[in-house]
């Protein structure tokens, strides 16, 4: 069986896009910049990525035939992640909590900054987590 792939240049995209949401949302009303970008994961999330206004502007600029690809699952999962850290950064904000809203959008800003880098700090998590469901311990 073969998996599904997703081209890099559209995780590129995606990435690009939270950082620079998260940035302008320490510039400007977090709950609105951060809402946005809320609203751009959850419809790529629900759409398997084909909606993801990110990389629908990726696949216009971006024209380059790089073979460089992700697996659909594992974007996926990082998508939920992302999520998952704009979610509770606009609960937390909403509430008032606005020590705990930055600390949330600093940690997505530095998890999408970091794999733009070379690093994907949600493919670590992905394998520690495939790790712990198949029963086998993590080594550190």
């Amino acid at each position: 069986m073969r998996m599904r792939e997703v081209p890099m240049r559209y995780v590129k995209a995606n990435q690009v896009g939270i950082v620079l949401f998260v940035l302008l949302s320490f510039v400007f009303n977090p709950l609105v910049v951060l809402g946005v970008l809320w609203v751009v994961q959850v419809v790529g999330l629900a759409s398997s990525g084909k909606l993801n206004l990110f990389v629908q502007i990726g696949k216009v600029v971006l024209t380059g035939k790089g073979t460089e690809t992700q697996a659909v699952e594992l974007q996926r999962f990082n998508n939920i992640l992302a999520v998952l850290f704009l979610s509770l950064a606009l609960i937390s904000f909403s509430l008032g909590w606005v020590g705990a809203g930055y600390v949330f959008s600093v940690m997505l800003l530095a998890a999408a900054s970091a794999a733009l880098l070379g690093y994907c700090v949600g493919c670590t998590v992905y394998f520690w987590y495939k790790q712990l469901r198949a029963g086998r311990k993590i080594g550190f």
